[in-house]
């Protein structure tokens, strides 16, 4: 391989030791990867450089609509002012915050040319999760736009290694991110990055409440473009892509920026994705691709057919991409009787970066996730790591150009075991060799798509002065899949009632992203612990 571009070499000095990482394995013609490569270039510049720069790119509610050449011109100008004005030097890590929009993509393509490692972050993080991935991550810069600056401000006061940011969506502010773009030229030479050095680092949460970061390379960057997208989604060109997954989450990424980029397509950025939003972008701007969780199919399904959004029935829509949760049949069977469209399932995962196991829509089949897609190997294994046959559940296990990186955590052992990397899901192969979900095999909730790890929630409630004791679990929804519930001791047990549960939920809401909030509480004298003093999770989940 080409020696590493890196500077700051904190990424390759904290990647797991090489007898923790998985097997990776290469074995199609389109992965095999030049040593030096830098995905900026692939996905966004070889565009310009063959004459497609005209092509539309990125469109935004508000007329906002650039092409290939306007964005490279924006991420050159960013890229120069990351490295020129705020002195970033390649390797360095650069936390990026903003809702869905083109500025947001331009930063990531911009620390992508400068060679550093873009650490996206949800919009809904508050100060204390922000605040642990700078630590995890060591990061030193930050673009942040100004409407979500308050919490980020609030992280960076209480840890001051994150020294570097500029904040942009005020044009008039003398010493904003457009005010420094504005002195920078539209060129600028790309780092000359080895395949291997790591340009993202995407957290997810643990199980135990404190985040994992996953390092990807620009080699797995390209390596997900050359896997699901042509072998299962097929777009092309002419598509508009569209969806409600934000881009700091991998499924997001590769969806509304990865994907479209590597065909040369569009994409339509929503700030705000409800189903009603979504509804109504579709038809405005006539998007062909759609990427959303299951959840959303379900309550888009009436809509969708009053509209006459799907191509069956008149409309621009022509593909449906689900992924981020499980898809329950009759979610499928009621998106194709509203549209005619058979919804493309997918699994995937921070750790591997995107969909590896799918099926197109023509052999999609209700109840199965799909087969692995070419360039991966998929298979359900035992607790002792030996391949179970057909039909029996077990653990879930894949190989393939990508896998997990976790950086500097001792989970990456539970993670990765004898080269396959184990997803914590539970799966059964079926004779035709589509996989069936059937469970996480961890205390994961995952609650419309999101991850949400107990232990932080539970330590959020633990901090309330009304609260003694308290225990989260996930548990069925039709709408959601999950949703968060709390067993809560009082201190008062008197003061149990409904102001008590709005009182607590609020506060959550305050301390961590809204999204995990537990929406059932439910108030005990007592939880289930063992003789020693352990929570008995499985109780509160199967009171018989």
């Amino acid at each position: 391989m080409a020696d590493s571009a890196h500077v700051d070499t904190f990424a390759r000095n904290h990647l797991p030791p090489a007898d923790q990482q998985p097997e990776f394995i290469f074995e199609l013609p389109e992965l095999q990867f030049p040593d030096t490569l830098n995905c900026a270039a692939e996905l966004l510049d070889r565009h310009v450089a063959e004459g497609r720069g005209e092509r539309l790119c990125l469109r935004a509610p508000g007329d906002l609509a650039w092409t290939y050449a306007d964005l490279q011109r924006h991420a050159n100008r960013i890229a120069n002012v990351l490295v020129r004005d705020m002195g970033l030097v390649p390797g360095n890590r650069v936390l990026l915050r903003a809702a869905n929009k083109p500025m947001l993509v331009a930063c990531w393509f911009a620390v992508m040319k400068a060679g550093g490692i873009a650490v996206a972050t949800m919009p809904l993080l508050r100060a204390k999760e922000l605040g642990q991935i700078i630590d995890k991550g060591r990061v030193t810069h930050a673009l942040c736009d100004v409407a979500l600056r308050a919490e980020l401000d609030a992280a960076a006061a209480a840890h001051p290694r994150l020294a570097r940011t500029l904040c942009f969506g005020d044009a008039a502010a003398a010493d904003g991110l457009e005010a420094h773009m504005a002195a920078q030229p539209a060129t600028f030479d790309n780092v000359p990055t080895a395949a291997d050095d790591t340009c993202l680092l995407a957290f997810t949460s643990g199980t135990t409440g404190q985040p994992k970061g996953t390092m990807h390379f620009h080699r797995d960057v390209m390596a997900s473009c050359a896997c699901f997208p042509p072998h299962v989604l097929r777009a092309t060109a002419d598509d508009v892509f569209i969806g409600s997954p934000p881009l700091a989450f991998t499924f997001g990424l590769g969806g509304l920026t990865l994907f479209p980029m590597s065909v040369g397509a569009s994409t339509v950025l929503l700030e705000k994705a409800s189903p009603p939003d979504l509804l109504d972008a579709i038809g405005r701007f006539g998007a062909t691709v759609l990427f959303t969780a299951p959840t959303s199919y379900r309550a888009m399904a009436p809509g969708a057919r009053e509209r006459r959004l799907s191509a069956p029935l008149g409309g621009p829509l022509r593909k449906c991409v689900a992924a981020g949760e499980a898809l329950p049949a009759a979610t499928r069977q009621l998106w194709f009787d509203a549209t005619g469209l058979q919804i493309i399932d997918g699994i995937g995962a921070t750790e591997m970066l995107h969909i590896f196991i799918s099926a197109d829509e023509d052999h999609a089949r209700p109840g199965a996730t799909g087969v692995a897609i070419p360039g991966y190997r998929a298979c359900v294994m035992d607790e002792q790591g030996v391949e179970v046959p057909r039909g029996t559940i077990g653990r879930l296990a894949v190989k393939g150009p990508t896998g997990c990186r976790y950086l500097d955590d001792p989970r990456q052992a539970s993670y990765v075991s004898q080269g396959w990397n184990f997803t914590g899901d539970a799966y059964l192969q079926d004779a035709d060799g589509y996989f069936h979900y059937q469970s996480r095999t961890d205390d994961m909730i995952i609650s419309s798509g999101y991850n949400i790890a107990a232990p932080e929630i539970e330590e959020v409630l633990l901090t309330h002065p009304a609260v003694a004791e308290c225990a989260v679990i996930g548990v069925p929804d039709a709408e959601r899949g999950q949703i968060v519930k709390a067993f809560v001791v009082l201190r008062e047990p008197g003061s149990a009632g409904e102001s008590t549960v709005r009182a607590l939920q609020d506060f959550v809401k305050a301390a961590v992203a809204p999204y995990k909030y537990p929406r059932a509480i439910e108030f005990r004298d007592a939880l289930p612990r063992t003789g020693t003093g352990k929570l008995q999770r499985f109780r509160l989940r199967d009171p018989g």
